[in-house]
C-alpha cells in the first residue's frame, strides 16, 4: 500500500486515483454513515472540492483507493467557518497561514482488519502519519477539523488527541465537534505504523509514502 499526496497540478494525472476516491466517499460518507452530503453518478463531492485542494490517499498495489482526506489552507474558506460555524465556540476559526482544514477523511472498511501495534487499521494509522507528515514539510502546524465522537475515539486511541473548539452539536444523525490537532514529530512518531517510509517518486515533484 502506498500513501501518496495529488495537488492540483497532477489532478489529470491522478484522473482514475480521484474518480475512485469520489466513489469511496460516496460509499462511506452517504451510504454507511447516511450523511447528508451530495452524491451522483460520480460519487460524493462537494463545493470545497472546487478551492483546489490537495488529496491525500492511500493505493493498494493494484491501485484500488482505500483511504482519502481533502486539505486546504485554514485562511481560505473553509467548511468549519461555512458550513459548520455551530461547531466553533467563537463563531470563527481564527486561523492563521500555518493552519490546514482537514476534511473528508475516510478508509475503505471492507479491507483486512490489519493492525498497527494491534491499536487502529494500518491504513488509518498511515493516512494520519501521511497527513502530519505533508503538513510539516508545508509549513503547517496545527490541522483543524470537523469531525464525528466515533472519530474523535479513534484520534485518541492513535495517541494523537484532538483539542476541542466547542461543544458537540447534532448535525443530523451524527454528533460532529470540531478541534485542531498539532502537526509535529512527536505526533508522527505515535501514529506512524511499523513499515511506513518516505522514498523519492520517479517525478520528484512528490513524496510517495510507502507502507509495507
Amino acid at each position: 500500500m502506498q500513501v501518496f499526496t495529488i495537488s492540483p497540478d497532477r489532478y489529470v494525472n491522478h484522473a482514475n486515483h480521484l474518480s475512485q476516491m469520489h466513489r469511496l466517499r460516496a460509499a462511506v460518507f452517504g451510504e454507511r454513515l447516511e450523511w447528508n452530503v451530495t452524491i451522483t453518478d460520480t460519487g460524493e463531492r462537494d463545493e470545497y472540492d472546487q478551492l483546489n485542494p490537495t488529496y491525500i490517499l492511500a493505493v493498494t498495489g493494484e491501485e484500488r483507493v482505500v483511504g482519502c482526506v481533502r486539505l486546504l489552507p485554514a485562511v481560505g474558506p473553509t467548511m468549519l467557518e461555512r458550513t459548520f460555524p455551530d461547531l466553533l465556540s467563537s463563531g470563527s476559526l481564527n486561523a492563521s497561514v500555518t493552519m490546514v482544514e482537514s476534511s473528508r477523511f475516510c478508509v475503505d472498511t471492507s479491507l483486512p482488519a490489519h493492525r498497527g501495534g494491534g491499536r487502529l487499521h494500518l491504513t488509518t494509522l498511515a493516512m494520519f502519519a501521511g497527513i502530519i507528515e505533508w503538513s510539516m514539510a508545508n509549513k503547517y502546524d496545527e490541522i483543524v477539523t470537523a469531525t464525528d465522537l466515533r472519530f474523535e475515539r479513534i484520534l485518541n486511541r492513535a495517541g494523537w488527541p484532538m483539542k476541542r473548539l466547542g461543544d458537540p452539536v447534532t448535525i443530523g444523525n451524527t454528533v460532529a465537534v470540531a478541534g485542531t490537532l498539532p502537526a509535529d514529530r512527536e505526533s508522527f512518531a505515535r501514529v506512524c505504523p511499523h513499515g511506513y517510509r518516505s522514498i523519492n517518486a520517479e517525478d520528484h515533484s512528490r513524496q510517495i509514502r510507502s507502507v509495507a
